[in-house]
């Protein structure tokens, strides 16, 4: 099996910019998960106006946390091997954010 191709990107995640070094498979994924977590941000600041955008973050956070853990808890078929790869990958792209 060949190797997958690697590419770099940047994405802009509250005002910040973050390079990533992706596969090229993966790069609209990303892109879509980046815009949901810049729409979530938004949606917190504008609701708790008095706050920073650290706390929109760690909001934002918390509540795909915890929509992962509802998708593990409820689902036990959302367990298989192929889900939980995907599942890393998406935490393992939070982290490089974080």
């Amino acid at each position: 099996m060949a190797e997958e191709k690697m590419i770099k990107i940047t994405v802009i995640i509250a005002g910040r910019p973050y390079p990533l070094q992706i596969q090229a498979a993966d790069e609209t994924a990303v892109r879509k998960i980046v815009k949901e977590v810049n729409d979530k941000i938004n949606t917190f600041q504008l609701a708790y106006q008095g706050r920073d955008k650290q706390d929109g973050l760690s909001m934002t956070l918390l509540t795909l946390a915890f929509d992962l853990y509802k998708l593990r808890k409820d689902n036990p078929s959302a367990n298989e091997p192929g889900l939980d790869a995907q599942l890393d990958r998406i935490d393992e792209l939070l982290d490089q954010i974080r």
